[in-house]
């Protein structure tokens, strides 16, 4: 019996979770941003949506961004209040 609780605890949590997630994606866009390490600048893309863009320093990736998302939403669709940008750096090693 302690089973079935706990799962249906898990089973709960899971659907607030996922809920949560709805909501929030509906009020926040996230961009995975990139440097380029060769020629600089910088290169984000939105996770969810079809929204790219360029820019050399970060105050032009900043107004870059908030200009391709206002680009993408227009006054019929709700746009996200929040944007956030995640950036990214790969490093390699070798032994």
């Amino acid at each position: 019996m302690a089973c079935v609780a706990r799962l249906s605890r898990l089973t709960l949590v899971s659907q607030k979770r996922s809920l949560s997630a709805d909501f929030m994606s509906d009020l926040e866009l996230i961009f995975e941003v990139r440097e380029d390490e060769i020629d600089g600048g910088y290169t984000p893309r939105a996770l969810g949506c079809s929204i790219f863009t360029e820019a050399e320093t970060l105050e032009e990736l900043r107004k870059n961004v908030r200009e391709a998302v206002d680009c993408h939403f227009d006054e019929s669709m709700p746009a996200p209040r929040i944007i956030r940008l995640h950036f990214v750096r790969d490093e390699v090693l070798t032994r």
